[in-house]
């Protein structure tokens, strides 16, 4: 495997366009509703549209991220982008850490010192080698040019890549589509993985005929996951029928782009519907920002068309996963998608830690990096790693 150092160097024509266009915003009417309640409030947008053309450094951002390990490696002729670091006290349990969609690689960022040097941290545990890649069509990396770039594919890759680093045997986090991705390694390369942990769940299992009938707490799940997905899907069908449809305007918009996105990380989240109460406009903004200069949302929503059609959403009657599997639920969400019961998980999973979270949503490595970090120690310490 080919790897080469890589660091992120924005060109100063990219960032004047930017600024260029956010200024030139054209903006749409004022909603009839209550803030937020048909989609991203006005008033939000255009306050973090002028912190971003005015009085975002993007360059100080640039420079914290080059603070780490950076590189490409090219898998299956593709150029995939990942930071690398080591346990600082050496030998460290290998660990890659998998971000799902609208996010990047930054939402891992927090969990580096934490996972890399846990006893300088307060938490008990091994220490880690982490590996944290982007997506294929994230950021940095690249995305074949075809259909059926799955979640069952980058498995593969990055099986490839944790192999291509010198480890034989590692451990693996994901969330949301990296959840699935994580789960597809366990599923169809089990061999090399110590254990996996999931901070959400990203694959249903089977519960057609054969399979034991729903209890009363996976029945209740399943209505309040119906009930969310009646008014909150309407993203995931423009994306995984017609995404490069609004590809066009949201790569060609920086207030379309970032309304898209973090309306979601509003929701999502356990915000209590204020942004602002929870991240840092600098992290929202690092985050949209590497979507826009690497002209990737359009690449990244097509995630959404090929997992769709390739069926990975609902797996089969046979899989199931039985690598030992420690899921941390973090379900406080501001708009509630539902709480998955344990008996939901152990259909699919070997479950052998169950964690429900006091706090934090969809973004756990962002939100809430150190109860993500002890949960993570804590269960590769009991696998014997």
């Amino acid at each position: 495997m080919r790897v080469e150092p890589f660091s992120i160097d924005v060109e100063d024509r990219i960032l004047s366009d930017l600024r260029a266009r956010i200024r030139n915003t054209r903006w749409p009417d004022e909603p009839p509703a209550g803030a937020w309640e048909q989609g991203t409030d006005p008033d939000y947008l255009r306050a973090l549209l002028s912190y971003w053309a005015d009085g975002f450094d993007w360059r100080a951002q640039e420079r914290r991220l080059n603070e780490l390990d950076h590189f490409r490696a090219e898998l299956d002729g593709v150029k995939v982008h990942f930071v690398h670091e080591r346990a600082r006290p050496g030998g460290g349990t290998p660990l890659v850490l998998t971000h799902g969609w609208p996010s990047t690689f930054v939402e891992m960022l927090p969990l580096v010192p934490l996972l890399t040097d846990p006893s300088g941290h307060g938490i008990d545990g091994p220490a880690f080698d982490v590996v944290i890649p982007s997506l294929p069509g994230y950021g940095f990396s690249e995305r074949p040019a075809r259909t059926g770039v799955t979640t069952r594919y980058t498995a593969g890759l990055w099986h490839g890549l944790m192999r291509g680093l010198g480890y034989e045997r590692y451990g693996a986090h994901g969330t949301d589509f990296g959840a699935g991705v994580t789960t597809l390694m366990a599923l169809d390369d089990p061999g090399p993985l110590i254990g996996l942990h999931l901070s959400n769940l990203d694959n249903a299992p089977y519960t057609g005929p054969g399979s034991r009938p729903l209890s009363e707490a996976e029945g209740a799940y399943l209505a309040q996951v119906g009930e969310w997905d009646e008014w909150e899907r309407g993203y995931s069908a423009i994306q995984s029928t017609k995404p490069q449809t609004v590809g066009y305007a949201l790569n060609d918009s920086p207030a379309g782009l970032a309304a898209w996105i973090l309306e979601k990380w509003r929701s999502w989240s356990d915000s209590g519907g204020d942004l602002d109460a929870r991240f840092s406009r600098d992290l929202l903004l690092t985050t949209v920002t590497l979507y826009w200069v690497t002209e990737t949302i359009a690449s990244s929503m097509r995630d959404y068309y090929d997992n769709r059609r390739a069926g990975l959403y609902t797996l089969g009657r046979d899989d199931f996963v039985d690598v030992p599997t420690a899921v941390a639920v973090f379900d406080n969400q501001f708009v509630p998608e539902g709480t998955p019961p344990r008996e939901w998980a152990e259909r699919l999973y070997d479950v052998r830690r169950w964690t429900e979270m006091p706090s934090g949503g969809h973004f756990a490595a962002a939100e809430e990096p150190e109860l993500l970090a002890r949960d993570i120690a804590a269960f590769f310490a009991a696998s014997g790693s």
